[in-house]
């Protein structure tokens, strides 16, 4: 009679199954599982190619911008201007389709650069935001006591002044002030000021998360073992509220380009001759009054377009990394 081999014990995933083991629908892990239910989704499905798109758009006018500084065949933006072509509406000449600006910028070039300005905001805001907020989340809901006292009063703090307000205020403070030689003032200051707003509430998720996810069994066992309570902490706490950190970068990208626009807007975004979508909305905002529609137009409907993809994607992808309806 044959002896049977013990069977290792294996860390259980956030949706409790041990991690590896097959599910009864097919051996999917979290991960796998969430991806075959969004190519599911038509609707997510093709908001992801919109913001492939919009990505693609980002990187094509990075790449542009790089050689124009290099190369004296190419204009930068500043030099894209045209005297004679000031004003035109939309398919007057087939070089502007979207019309042009009062300086004769092409209204299309403009908003293609402004969607590498937005695109690259929500992404360095949310790099710095979801890390830091992810971080010390986990360390006051697994350690506790006067840790856990002193980042919720933080984000309690934080939490109780108005975003726009805050924004507003980082953004002056920081102006004339340079740290390891980047200017504040500029793009630096502004991702540093989205990422102070936007950590809070990855943190209060995480936390909470956390919290209970400290007191399951493989946390209990490992803590038997004697590993230590940082090991514990990021080798099988943090992979089991990862999927929040997740969920939370593509809802706070949506956050982080409308705070843009609205600060750009206001004059405190981006900085003067820097194309923005916000800053096409400030400078057409009296145009409306002549009946010149197109630059105003076509910034907001490229803004729609990204933010309506975001935050549907962002909704069905919370819905496909929640352990709770991998039974569903």
């Amino acid at each position: 009679m044959s002896q049977e081999t013990p069977t290792a014990l294996k860390e259980p995933t956030a949706a409790g199954e041990p991690a590896g083991e097959r599910s009864p629908k097919g051996g999917r892990s979290l991960w796998s599982d969430a991806w075959t239910r969004l190519k599911r989704d038509r609707a997510a499905m093709a908001c992801l190619w919109v913001i492939v798109v919009y990505t693609a758009i980002a990187l094509g006018g990075a790449a542009y911008e790089f050689a124009a500084k290099r190369s004296a065949s190419l204009p930068t933006f500043a030099q894209s201007g045209n005297p004679d072509m000031t004003n035109k509406a939309p398919f007057e000449s087939w070089k502007y389709p979207l019309g042009t600006d009062w300086s004769g910028k092409s209204v299309l070039f403009k908003a293609l650069l402004g969607a590498k300005v937005s695109m690259t905001v929500g992404l360095m805001a949310n790099v710095i935001a979801i890390p830091l907020g992810m971080v010390l989340g986990a360390l006051a809901g697994y350690y506790g006591g006067w840790i856990d006292d002193l980042v919720v009063w933080l984000y309690t703090t934080l939490a109780s002044i108005p975003g726009i307000i805050l924004l507003i205020a980082l953004k002056y403070a920081f102006k004339g002030v340079t740290v390891f030689g980047l200017d504040l003032a500029g793009m630096h200051g502004l991702y540093i000021a989205l990422a102070v707003v936007s950590w809070i509430g990855t943190c209060r998720l995480v936390r909470a998360e956390v919290m209970k996810v400290r007191e399951l069994e493989y946390v209990l066992a490992a803590r038997a073992t004697g590993a230590g309570g940082i090991m514990i902490l990021f080798r099988h706490v943090l992979r089991n509220v990862a999927h929040l950190g997740i969920i939370n970068f593509s809802l706070g990208f949506v956050d982080a380009v409308k705070s843009e626009v609205v600060l750009s807007y206001l004059g405190l975004g981006v900085p003067v001759g820097v194309p923005s979508w916000g800053s096409m909305i400030n400078a057409a905002r009296m145009d409306l009054f002549v009946g010149r529609w197109w630059e105003l137009t076509s910034a907001v409907a490229a803004m729609f377009m990204l933010v309506l993809a975001l935050s549907i994607f962002g909704d069905r992808l919370r819905d496909a990394l929640d352990p709770r309806l991998r039974t569903a």
